[in-house]
């Protein structure tokens, strides 16, 4: 089985993986790929910063995210492939998920509900509406 760990580095990644932990969701037969990405900094600042320092940013915001995700996995016997991205996160998830072949995503959720998805809108929305892989949200 293909699965998809969508994380953020926060508090919801960490109850996502303990999640899956806890329900054996973690097997050496299972490949497991986690990806992150990170809203594009403003145009001003990009400018203001240059490519170089703007594009090391976005290294170091990616491999901050999925150091303790690599750590995690590999305490449980897990290996998985990381991939960043600077773009839309829902997008971005759905995309990968789909154009990948996975057979599952996973991904935690800060849970605000109904009305407050309709207000702030919400990645996980964003991934159950674009994506046409099963999705696994743990709150």
């Amino acid at each position: 089985m293909k699965i998809l760990l969508a994380v953020d580095g926060s508090t919801y990644t960490k109850k996502m993986l303990a999640y899956m932990a806890a329900h054996e969701l973690f097997s050496a037969t299972n490949e497991y790929t986690a990806v992150t990405a990170q809203m594009a900094l403003p145009s001003q600042a990009r400018t203001a910063l240059g490519r170089e320092l703007v594009h090391k940013y976005y290294e170091d915001e990616g491999q901050r995210v999925m150091a303790p995700v690599t750590k995690y996995l590999l305490r449980h016997g897990i290996t998985a492939k990381c991939l960043w991205k600077t773009g839309k996160p829902g997008e971005f998830i759905s995309k990968t998920a789909t154009e990948g072949n996975f057979d599952l995503v996973v991904m935690g959720s800060h849970g605000h509900g109904a009305f407050m998805n309709l207000v702030m809108g919400s990645v996980a929305t964003e991934v159950l509406a674009g994506c046409k892989v099963p999705v696994l949200i743990v709150r």
